[in-house]
């Protein structure tokens, strides 16, 4: 049986939950959300829910959505400043 390879843009940010750390994703094309502990555990549980989401609206019978084909790359960068200069945080 061929295979179809649907990709999704997963956002992944650290956050503090009951002054723990958690990492929360968002796949902004399904809007779908989940988190876990972990950056690992956070893609597998994302990677889970997607999937699940997709075999449910095919069972309905909906179309699945996929996002347009991208060559967007987002990473960070490191800018050395000034331990005196004024920052604030976003």
């Amino acid at each position: 049986m061929q295979k179809n390879i649907l990709n999704y843009h997963i956002r992944i940010e650290k956050e503090k939950q009951n002054n723990k750390t958690v990492y929360t994703a968002y796949c902004p094309a399904l809007g779908l959300s989940d988190y876990g502990k972990t950056i690992d555990e956070t893609v597998k549980r994302i990677t889970d829910l997607i999937k699940f989401h997709i075999e449910s609206l095919q069972k309905v019978g909906y179309s699945i959505p996929v996002e347009k084909e991208s060559t967007t790359v987002i990473t960070s960068i490191e800018i050395p400043v000034s331990s005196r200069i004024k920052i604030s945080y976003v």
